[in-house]
């Protein structure tokens, strides 16, 4: 058996080429496959293989580059929308050191120059960060503005938020004062 399958797989490049394949055995009783009858006039009988489907290789497209623009259309940054995600708008921050989170969503991946910088009340905090997240502590009482930019390495803004506005409340040490007495 083992005999015949390594025929089949051998004479199976070959089907393509020919129209028909007969099995014959030879004197030592090993199974033969050839695409013609044997001329000896041994006996033999015609392999019915069914149609194997095949389908061509893919050509490889090769897209030109294109020089069309201008050096500096070549280098724009993608277009970008950014929405702070959290706090909501009008979001009041309870009593207490005024610690809160501000997390934002970007439209389209960070270009390799670009960042995010938190503004609050139109002053940078921090650093401008690759992260859309920022731990915000101690922040006064009141109320405040926030906005998100991206920014370039040179700090050009190249999209920004829309302001979501805060509430931060906190007990004053004056009054805490007056309670004790």
């Amino acid at each position: 058996m083992v005999q015949f399958l390594f025929a089949l797989l051998v004479l199976m490049p070959l089907y393509g080429v020919a129209d028909n394949v007969y099995r014959t055995t030879d004197a030592n009783g090993n199974a033969v496959f050839t695409d013609t009858p044997p001329s000896d006039g041994r006996d033999s009988e015609q392999v019915d293989i069914p149609h194997i489907n095949t389908t061509p290789a893919p050509q490889r497209v090769f897209m030109p580059v294109s020089n069309t623009g201008s050096e500096e259309e070549q280098r724009k940054p993608p277009a970008y929308a950014v929405a702070i995600s959290t706090p909501l708008n009008d979001t009041t921050i309870p009593l207490g050191p005024g610690n809160f989170s501000v997390s934002v969503a970007v439209s389209a991946e960070l270009g390799v120059n670009d960042s995010l910088q938190l503004f609050i009340d139109n002053k940078p905090q921090g650093e401008p960060q690759r992260t859309t997240t920022w731990a915000l502590t101690n922040v006064f009482p009141g109320q405040h503005n926030l906005t998100v930019a991206v920014v370039d390495d040179s700090g050009e803004r190249l999209a920004t938020s829309a302001a979501v506005r805060v509430f931060v409340l906190r007990t004053s040490s004056i009054r805490r004062h007056r309670n004790n007495n």
